[in-house]
């Protein structure tokens, strides 16, 4: 999966922000924490779930299946408004 392309992602700060600039039905903005935005960044790379969930552990000090947990929620609501691509 990756990120569509009618969505732009910029980290402003310590917060991740998405933003549709294409012809996406979804009209506002996304914004998240920095595992957000590692999640979007993922994304840029066509990396499947459990990749993220991968790489994620590695970086973060808690369990695997709450980060799965996690990663599954947001890739739900990205799902949601359009910004991911099967």
């Amino acid at each position: 999966m990756k990120l569509n392309k009618d969505f732009i992602y910029r980290k402003v700060g310590s917060d991740s922000v998405l933003v549709p600039v294409g012809s996406s039905s979804f009209s506002g903005m996304v914004k998240g924490n920095a595992t957000t935005g590692e999640l979007i960044e993922c994304l840029k790379e066509d990396m499947t779930e459990e990749q993220m969930v991968d790489r994620l552990v590695e970086k973060y000090d808690a369990p695997r299946d709450v980060i799965a947990n996690d990663v599954a929620k947001v890739l739900a609501k990205l799902r949601e408004i359009g910004a991911i691509e099967e």
